[in-house]
């Protein structure tokens, strides 16, 4: 194994230098390894997994380091994302949106996967913007050809579903997908959310997110002259 040919490098670099013997050269080599502190620097679980503690425990009820620990346990860093999030559904009785939380930033924290990517590797970059304006207006300003062109202009995007007043999956033409999801914020108020995904890399994902600040800027210019 790499590091037990390390060990032996350290030892016969020790004999080369004290003359020792190998034996000798060995038992300073464990001292001097097992001299050096054994308690870990402390892991900033939330920076990793892009969501403060205060927030998840808000949420959750535990901090990161407590789901890590109860996870870990569990040995969920090698189960598929589905199965992670469906666990702690069931088991800690998490709604869907903090149980996919949860095992996203568990996910990172593991090295399993960067902020924005997902574990097939593709990136997504998300941005989401509240308007003034009804549901129904802000769900048309997608869904009308004529309307989207005016703040979406030389797009030739094809929309594969779309479920009136609460979301609409497209295919965005270099193949990549964006799923837009609606909601309510009251009679004249209403906010949109745009998940750009199966992006190459996160050049790529910063890249879309900057696009879409722009253009639901430029949406918001549209429906406010409307």
């Amino acid at each position: 194994m790499p590091t037990n040919k390390d060990f032996k490098r350290l030892v016969r670099g020790r004999m080369h230098k004290t003359g020792e013997s190998y034996t000798t050269a060995r038992a300073h080599v464990l001292k001097q390894k097992s001299s050096v502190a054994i308690t870990p620097a402390a892991v900033d679980y939330a920076t990793l997994a892009g969501k403060s503690d205060a927030i998840l425990k808000a949420k959750t009820g535990c901090t990161w380091e407590r789901w890590v620990k109860a996870l870990d346990r569990a040995h969920a860093h090698t189960w598929p994302h589905r199965d992670i999030a469906a666990y702690v559904h069931e088991k800690y009785k998490l709604p869907g949106w903090w149980a996919q939380t949860v095992t996203v930033g568990y996910e990172r924290i593991k090295g399993l996967r960067a902020i924005g990517q997902r574990r097939d590797g593709s990136f997504d970059a998300t941005k989401s913007k509240t308007f003034a304006v009804p549901l129904a207006r802000l769900y048309r300003a997608f869904n009308d050809a004529r309307t989207r062109a005016r703040w979406l202009p030389g797009v030739d995007l094809t929309v594969r579903t779309a479920t009136r007043d609460k979301s609409m999956r497209i295919t965005w033409p270099d193949r990549t997908s964006v799923e837009v999801g609606f909601a309510s914020r009251g009679p004249a108020k209403s906010q949109v959310q745009v998940q750009h995904g199966k992006l190459a890399d996160q050049t790529g994902a910063r890249r879309a997110k900057q696009y879409w600040a722009e253009r639901l800027g430029a949406l918001g210019e549209v429906l406010a002259v409307d």
